[in-house]
């Protein structure tokens, strides 16, 4: 899926998603990734099944004001105790598939938003 940038240039937007591969700022990540408008970081989580409490402790060192989690291909809920850190740091967060949160996300950093993307490619 390819998505069109807009917005300002000094932001780190996601150029195109698709099942393996995320492009941003001209360069390609094949690895689930954490990512705000300053910032993208490879997340070592490995598709949707291994995500854990602990994975979100590198989201929650942001703190930014929302989290949106993309959980791959399609849409799945974590159990509440994965999302416990959120909770507890008082961070909101979004589930929804990772083409959803790709799009979401570019539109709220455009805004600017303290927003950031977790983003899971399916393992």
């Amino acid at each position: 899926m390819k998505l069109n940038r807009e917005i300002s240039s000094n932001l780190l937007l996601i150029a195109s998603y698709d099942a393996g591969s995320f492009t941003l700022d001209g360069k390609r990540h094949e690895s689930s990734l954490i990512v705000t408008p300053e910032t993208v970081q490879a997340w070592p989580v490995r598709g949707f099944a291994a995500l854990t409490a602990q994975s979100l402790d590198a989201v929650c060192a942001l703190k930014p004001a929302l989290v949106l989690i993309g959980t791959g291909t399609r849409q799945h809920f974590p159990a509440p105790a994965v999302l416990r850190p959120l909770i507890e740091a008082r961070i909101g967060f979004e589930i929804m598939d990772t083409g959803s949160a790709c799009r979401t996300y570019n539109l709220l950093a455009g805004e600017g938003r303290s927003v950031a993307a977790a983003l899971l490619l399916d393992a």
